[in-house]
């Protein structure tokens, strides 16, 4: 039985030139699929690098915030207005001299350290070397800080004291609490703590001490002039000594928010690691409108200027250690990169650069495509609100 002509054509296939216009039709169709997925993978990066860019500028200065605002705690009375009583407070126990930058220089609450051109109207290029601040003490400058941020070292007695329940005076005093409440004196994940403070309401020590439960024991100060609980308000605190910068993280290589706690001698223990993609930190001091505060002539509570580091001085001697003790304010700008490429865009107009607190970064040269942006904080010292 033969198939006729008309059945043939049909069952006849796919001409070549149908095949091919609908090659051409699928193509077009994965290449706009294709066109979708690679700007949604952009898209996504790039919202991801935005994201931890925030995440760890909030992280930021939130630990800043935190202890800056600490600066100057000593107890129910505060060092600023310790100094003005004039009786020789906050007195400090541990041989280091006023002023002169050592970890354990508690007449000196908060004290920074400018990076060389990172003055407000300054520009800073990404990739490039920065310098780091001239003129560190020798404990700062084995930490190994980056160039190009400024240093923040903060003192003060921890929030968290114990009362103090028994006084065993002497050239070492032994100082009782209760054992229970004396965990206090641990938090923060210090096991060991090394330097305390015993403050009442009108005097305040600093000192080294043995920690061991129940009672801490005094290395060279003699505390006769506290009265013990109840009769007396006498607290024990913690003393903390930090210092504030950016630094290298040991595990990626890359920049972070770095803290390090005076060990109790002369140095400083290892740096932690606070927050990763902290490429700069810079800092503006508040100070009191009265440029030489003493017992005849308290602070106003007025902050009426605004300095760097080395604008509100370099001195290191009891003359710096007062200029510092006008400080009220501390703004503080932060540069924030993701941690990895995010596909951003390098500015190409100066007045597009991020800043913080007046210093534009500028773009390197090859870019790196991650993500940076900038945030900033005022932040008040309440231990020093109008000389209270």
């Amino acid at each position: 039985m033969s198939v006729s002509p008309s059945f043939r054509r049909h069952v006849a296939g796919l001409s070549l030139i149908e095949m091919m216009v609908a090659m051409v039709i699928g193509l077009v169709l994965m290449l706009g699929v294709v066109q979708v997925f690679l700007a949604s993978r952009v898209a996504s990066r790039l919202a991801e690098g935005s994201a931890r860019a925030q995440e760890n500028g909030r992280f930021a200065l939130e630990f800043l915030q935190r202890d800056i605002r600490m600066a100057g705690h000593f107890g129910c009375v505060n060092d600023q207005a310790h100094f003005v009583r004039g009786e020789g407070d906050p007195t400090v126990d541990t041989g280091a001299a006023t002023g002169s930058g050592h970890p354990l220089d508690f007449s000196v609450s908060i004290q920074g350290y400018e990076a060389p051109n990172t003055a407000p109207g300054a520009t800073l290029t990404l990739g490039t070397g920065w310098a780091t601040p001239t003129g560190l003490p020798a404990a700062i400058t084995a930490l190994k800080p980056r160039g190009g941020s400024d240093i923040l070292v903060l003192r003060y007695l921890a929030s968290e004291g114990v009362p103090v329940t028994s006084l065993l005076p002497g050239t070492n005093s032994v100082v009782g609490f209760d054992g229970a409440a004396g965990t206090r004196l641990l938090e923060g994940g210090v096991s060991a703590p090394n330097l305390f403070g015993v403050a009442d309401c009108s005097h305040v020590n600093v000192f080294k001490g043995t920690y061991a439960a129940g009672k801490v024991t005094a290395a060279g100060s003699n505390l006769n002039r506290y009265t013990v609980q109840p009769t007396g308000q006498t607290m024990i605190y913690r003393a903390e000594s930090v210092v504030y910068f950016v630094g290298t993280s040991g595990t990626t290589g890359e920049p972070a928010l770095m803290r390090a706690r005076s060990d109790g001698n002369n140095g400083y223990s290892a740096a932690e690691e606070l927050v990763e993609g902290i490429e700069s930190m810079q800092l503006l001091f508040g100070l009191d409108s009265n440029a030489a505060i003493t017992s005849a002539s308290p602070p106003t509570g007025n902050i009426t200027t605004q300095a760097i580091a080395s604008g509100v001085t370099t001195a290191a001697n009891a003359a710096g250690a007062g200029q510092w003790r006008r400080v009220g304010q501390v703004q503080v700008g932060i540069l924030a990169r993701s941690p990895q490429p995010s596909q951003a865009e390098a500015p190409t107009a100066a007045v597009n650069y991020p800043r913080a607190l007046g210093v534009g970064f500028a773009p390197a040269a090859q870019s790196d495509t991650r993500y940076r942006a900038t945030y900033e904080s005022t932040i008040a010292l309440r231990n020093r609100l109008f000389g209270n």
